[in-house]
This record gives structure tokens, C-alpha cells and sequence, in this order.
């Protein structure tokens, strides 16, 4: 059966982006050829949500302290192009990749499901 999940980040600069996962996030990483990088990603959850507009995929960081964490980020000079905001299931913030995408992250207030 299914033994995992493969996340695709597409980028305008993909090397760089390649670089800030790598360097500023920390993520562990095996080299599929010709530096084409491939992060191991924390524990993940897939949730379905209801949509009245076109379907679409988002891809969401975690965190259990978001205040830490962007102030981490920013202390390495990443910009927070969102602030942290309440959004009632969680606190929610964005932080640029050095492609200029947001990437958003976010520390939930219910119940997690990557740790079972």
C-alpha cells in the first residue's frame, strides 16, 4: 500500500529554493542526480476540505510554537511576508522563499494526526 507522500514545490528559481530548504530549514536530503535535491519532510497530515471554487492542493508547514519559529526564521533573515494571524483552527503565517512564493506555516489548535 501506499508507504508515503511526495510534495512538489513548483518554483520559479528552484535552486535557490532547493538551497533555503536545505540550509534555513535544515531538512534532510538525498541527491537524486545532478544536485536535483529530495527533502525528507516532518511527520505530515492530509485533510479534505469543502470548497466552492475550483479544487485546488495547499502545502502547509507545522509547528508547535509560531512566535519561535518566525522569530528563527527572521533571525536567519528570512522575511515573514504574513504575520502571524488567529485563524481559529490555528495561527497562521507566511514566510517568502527566495523564489518570491509564500509558505505558509502554521501552529494548530486541534487535535494533530502525524504523530499517531
Amino acid at each position: 500500500m501506499i508507504n508515503g507522500a511526495h510534495v512538489i514545490l513548483y518554483s520559479a528559481d528552484a535552486e535557490a529554493d532547493r538551497a533555503f530548504v536545505r540550509d534555513v530549514l535544515g531538512f534532510p536530503h538525498v541527491d537524486a542526480g545532478n544536485g536535483w535535491l529530495i527533502f525528507k519532510l516532518p511527520p505530515a497530515e492530509l485533510a479534505a476540505h469543502p470548497t466552492d471554487g475550483e479544487p485546488k492542493h495547499v502545502f502547509t508547514l507545522m509547528c508547535d510554537d509560531l512566535d519561535g519559529t518566525l522569530g528563527d526564521l527572521s533571525a536567519k533573515g528570512v522575511t515573514i511576508s504574513q504575520p502571524a494571524s488567529e485563524a481559529g483552527w490555528g495561527r497562521l503565517a507566511t514566510v517568502r522563499l527566495p523564489s518570491g512564493a509564500d509558505l505558509a506555516i502554521y501552529e494548530p489548535h486541534h487535535p494533530t494526526a502525524h504523530s499517531l
